[in-house]
């Protein structure tokens, strides 16, 4: 399994399959804030930019995965993203399964002054929920748990990615080879 993980990782098609499955799941995400009218909270926006994290960790391993410089930058984006957003994601769970006063989220977000992603894109980008109300569930999971769930597939297949770097191609041994 890691010969076949190193060797994907050096094609375009795992990275343009990584790409898309965030998009699926960032449409998704839009569906239910602008169709389905749930509000997002700061944590939610949060999760949301660690998953463009990791789509723009897969558009920069779609730029050149034979390169070992730019294959290597895209794994360590898409294993910094994974890591946050799997820490946001646990977080926002214990805020909705374990609801206090005493904890909550911020009510805005809170980016740099040079990327006020919710000024540029408020539709995408603007939280106007509360971090522990819980707004939709399925198969009685939550949203959050949700999220943790698909923040963990993305960490261990990014673990078993990194793995699979250090691992040499197999020999290939043709009948006509004297050796």
């Amino acid at each position: 399994m890691l010969y076949f993980l190193s060797r994907c990782s050096k094609g375009r098609g795992a990275w343009l399959l990584l790409a898309l499955s965030v998009i699926v799941f960032e449409l998704v995400a839009l569906y239910f804030q602008h169709f389905m009218m749930l509000k997002p909270c700061v944590l939610c926006i949060y999760e949301r930019c660690a998953l463009f994290g990791i789509l723009a960790a897969a558009l920069i391993g779609m730029i050149s995965p034979y390169t070992a410089i730019l294959r290597y930058l895209a794994i360590l984006v898409w294993l910094y993203s994974a890591i946050e957003g799997t820490l946001l994601t646990w977080k926002h769970t214990m805020l909705q399964l374990h609801p206090s006063p005493a904890t909550s989220c911020d009510i805005f977000v809170n980016f740099p002054s040079w990327l006020p992603l919710d000024k540029w894109l408020p539709s995408v980008f603007v939280a106007s929920g509360d971090c522990s109300e819980k707004q939709w569930s399925f198969l009685s999971l939550e949203m959050p748990q949700w999220l943790l769930a698909i923040f963990a597939v993305y960490l261990l297949i990014v673990f078993l990615v990194v793995i699979a770097q250090f691992i040499k191609p197999k020999r290939r041994f043709f009948y006509n080879n004297p050796l």
